[in-house]
């Protein structure tokens, strides 16, 4: 039994859209997993049934982002909102600094919850903007004794994405890629601590993925709770506690459809592809569509956008529903408009919507 094939154009900022065969192949597979009589979610994660679908996931992880050996890939809980608190707990030690650079809500909550813990501050801000944009890498203002600089490389709820990436030197560079990790190549060298919510572009919610150096483990505070050190989970492979399963079942075989496909040079050439159908439609509407984030610092994964009124605004987004778009609405925080286009989101979805922004253009008297 397949799925229906007709499927809603899936916008949602996340969970977001999983590709249809990983959603086929999970229901083929849900009540017997490969000869096992149990389905994947009831397997002992002691079993080796298990441990192949584990490993595997983090193979084919260091195998599409090209991760160095001197990295460990963990899989672990809590979200991204946790690894706020995991990394100074973990790294800030007494007597150092760390730099934050604010380009959004998550980079805030980011640093909120490293306040609890040391000495932080910003090493730059597009908030007086409205954070329109990314800021300059010359900018970014940190110091080579510092404990690390933090950033957020996709913005979901502003629209805004890093194209370069500072050189920190001996300073560890840290990462928050939930919403934009796996949408393109990346030079993972250049970063200490890659993590990632996985409900955006690598699957369900549930499972966060970091991407530590070694090196950065062994600096680590060892004076915290067993679970909230990076290296409990290192040290067991990510299987010290009984991890989420089925979520990282989910994670392998996402990744198996990114290679399928073409791998990370294909999947940046679509993403490119399907943002800029939506972007070109704002940019020749004279106005009519604005869009929120500067033109060099826009996402290709969340496209953030208001109409020229509030009346046109609501009417939009009510149309959008009626035409079977999903997520549309913008977020609670700022309102407005958001397209999400993740990876699984297809060409054809993003072509519709921006052939609905024309026809909604021009049925409002706007040429």
């Amino acid at each position: 039994m397949k799925l229906q094939t007709h499927r809603t154009y899936n916008f949602n900022a996340g969970p977001s859209a999983l590709p249809i065969s990983v959603l086929e192949k999970a229901q083929a597979e849900l009540i017997d997993f490969r000869g096992t009589g149990m389905s994947v979610m009831e397997l002992s994660h002691r079993s080796s049934a298990y441990e192949t679908v584990h490993n595997q996931a983090i193979n084919s992880l260091k195998e599409l982002l090209s991760i160095p050996d001197n990295y460990e890939v963990l899989f672990l809980q809590g979200g991204a909102s946790l690894q706020f608190s995991m990394i100074p707990m973990n790294f800030l030690r007494s007597g150092k600094k760390a730099g934050y650079v604010m380009t959004g809500s998550w980079s805030e909550k980011a640093f909120s919850e490293a306040k609890l813990f040391g000495d932080i501050y910003h090493a730059a801000s597009t908030k007086e903007s409205s954070y329109r944009s990314i800021p300059k890498v010359d900018e970014i203002e940190f110091n080579p004794d510092h404990a690390y600089l933090h950033l957020t490389s996709n913005n979901t709820i502003y629209g805004t994405q890093w194209n370069d990436f500072p050189d920190t030197g001996d300073v560890p560079l840290i990462a928050d890629m939930s919403s934009d990790i796996l949408s393109k190549p990346i030079d993972v060298s250049k970063f200490a601590l890659i993590y990632a919510g996985a409900q955006k572009n690598l699957g369900p919610s549930g499972v966060t993925v970091v991407i530590i150096r070694k090196d950065l483990l062994e600096q680590a505070n060892t004076n915290i709770p067993t679970m909230l050190k990076y290296s409990t989970h290192a040290k067991n492979n990510s299987l010290y506690n009984t991890p989420p399963t089925f979520g990282i079942y989910m994670l392998g075989e996402v990744l198996n459809w990114v290679r399928e496909i073409g791998g990370l040079t294909a999947i940046a050439e679509q993403n490119e592809k399907k943002a800029k159908l939506i972007y070109d439609v704002i940019d020749t509407s004279n106005g009519f569509y604005i869009g929120h984030a500067k033109p060099d610092s826009r996402s290709l994964m969340n496209i953030t956008f208001n109409l020229n009124s509030k009346e046109l605004e609501k009417n939009f987004l009510e149309q959008t529903k009626q035409e079977g778009f999903v997520g549309v609405n913008g977020h609670r925080s700022i309102g407005g408009c958001r397209v999400s286009a993740y990876n699984a989101i297809p060409f054809d979805a993003c072509k519709a919507f921006s052939e609905f922004m024309i026809h909604f253009q021009k049925d409002n008297g706007y040429n």
